[in-house]
């Protein structure tokens, strides 16, 4: 009846989302291509509830969005650093040719100090005695991999965005004047981001090509306190010395653990969107960039990383670039992009990386009942279907009747499911795996007295004789699992 093991990790979830319709490999038919997944019909759905609360979020505390090009001029991201910055130390086997991330190499055998050259990448490496995971070959020979994807149209170069942040920079002039001139200001979009990955693997995990939600807060000022943390959750912070503490955000600033109020204002929003989109808390930490790993536009950096499978693994990062971008543009184009006067604003950037939250919430949400069936707990706002509506038997003008209730439900839900194949328990397993919180049942009942059964996921209870006009006339129910006010409770299966 209850969940009681929580499944184990990334290849369930995986497995699930490809036969149930979260997302697959792309190109499958043509052998699949390393980096590339597609989403189905449910991830789909999924994506989209998962960025409406992101957007939310933010449009709560006055955001503004855009829509910026994927294609971006090889001048912007000279300007931005990415051109000559946006590279990655790599390694391959001489033998099976499987490629790596030479950090992930170096990490994997107990270092943790990131060459920040080629020549001290060779030196790290002829100093070492690093082995090909998949063969157990000597590495040798490390080298520079850009990460950007470059196109060519006619004598211009042009490259695959790998962020969207560049977008907003440049269209500052624009937005300040839209903003009438006001600091703060956040600006947020959503999209597609590029990144060559060296060695992309475990379905959304490590893509090429990836969803991303990311904000720009343009400060007036770098006292950083325009925005306050007012929460009181406990959080784990791993700093940059590989401290951990567990405490609020508002106490992680007055501890000078993180750098200002502002900073930990917005991290506060990253870690409730991912617990709004059902991760658990015991999963989540913030971690410190060391100052060796910092990127090149950054003063100060935090990551949300969930647990999985006993790694932690970024969902976001919460990012000082201070007036780093703003700076260079002007620099480069020529263009004012000040404020009142010669003033440059500073920057904050909180920017999440979409599929990584979705695996998270699918994995956070995936439980197993005592007799071996998976369902995932789902919230009901982001579950892809809220309610199911299911007919018992297809027979005796239940499906007739079925029918009718579900268009009326979907008048109020559109995200609603009609389920009419096999046997009534096995629907109801079926609706639990891909998570949908409540299952109407049309029975016999139905046509005599005009009341439904409504079986709830995560408890299994059933609650019957629910009015079929009280259903329609409190369309709120599926987001509140206190059912047993418009029916009496029994139990379910």
């Amino acid at each position: 009846m209850g969940s009681v093991n929580r499944v184990d990790e990334l290849e369930p979830m995986i497995e699930l989302s490809k036969r149930r319709g979260f997302f697959w490999p792309s190109f499958s038919i043509y052998g699949g291509f390393s980096g590339l997944n597609d989403y189905g019909p449910l991830g789909t759905i999924l994506k989209s509830r998962i960025y409406l609360e992101w957007k939310n979020s933010f449009a709560r505390i006055g955001a503004i969005e855009i829509d910026s090009t994927d294609l971006t001029p090889e001048a912007v991201l000279k300007a931005s650093g990415h051109a000559d910055k946006f590279i990655d130390m790599a390694i391959t086997c001489s033998k099976c040719k499987s490629r790596y991330k030479l950090e992930n190499i170096i990490e994997s055998n107990g270092g943790s100090k990131i060459p920040e050259s080629i020549e001290e990448a060779r030196a790290t490496v002829s100093n070492g005695n690093f082995k090909c995971p998949k063969c157990g070959n000597l590495l040798a020979d490390p080298y520079e991999f850009h990460l950007m994807f470059e196109i060519r149209s006619g004598n211009e170069t042009m490259y695959l965005r790998p962020e969207t942040a560049q977008g907003i920079f440049v269209n500052f002039k624009l937005l300040l004047n839209y903003n009438r001139g006001k600091l703060p200001m956040i600006v947020i979009q959503q999209g597609k981001g590029y990144r060559n990955e060296i060695s992309p693997r475990q379905g959304v995990i490590r893509q090429k090509e990836f969803n991303m939600g990311e904000a720009e807060v343009f400060l007036d000022g770098q006292d950083g306190n325009s925005f306050i943390p007012g929460g009181d959750d406990i959080i784990l912070l791993h700093d940059m010395n590989s401290q951990d503490h567990r405490m609020d955000l508002s106490s992680a600033v007055q501890s000078r653990i993180v750098g200002s109020n502002d900073h930990a204002f917005f991290m506060e929003i990253v870690y409730r969107l991912a617990l709004k989109v059902g991760v658990d808390p015991e999963r989540l930490r913030f971690r410190q960039h060391r100052k060796d790993e910092l990127a090149h536009y950054s003063r100060e950096c935090w990551d949300l990383e969930v647990k999985i499978n006993d790694t932690w693994l970024e969902v976001a990062g919460i990012a000082d670039r201070g007036t780093y971008d703003l700076s260079r543009h002007i620099k480069e184009s020529g263009e004012n992009l000040y404020y009142e006067g010669q003033k440059i604003a500073n920057v904050i950037e909180p920017s999440i990386g979409m599929d990584r939250m979705i695996a998270a919430s699918i994995i956070s949400n995936m439980k197993k009942r005592e007799n071996g069936y998976s369902y995932l707990t789902f919230p009901a706002d982001i579950a892809p279907y809220r309610v199911a509506v299911l007919p018992l038997q297809k027979k005796d003008g239940l499906l007739e009747k079925a029918r009718d209730i579900f268009s009326k439900i979907q008048e109020i839900e559109p995200y609603s499911v009609f389920d009419e194949s096999g046997a009534i328990g096995r629907r109801y397993a079926r609706q639990d795996e891909i998570g949908t919180p409540y299952c109407i049942t049309i029975d016999y009942e139905t046509l005599e007295r005009d009341v439904v059964t409504i079986r709830e996921r995560n408890s299994t209870l059933q609650i019957r004789d629910v009015k079929v006009e009280t259903l329609l006339e409190f369309p709120l129910f599926l987001k509140n699992p206190a059912l047993k006010k418009f029916g009496s409770e029994q139990p379910g299966q």
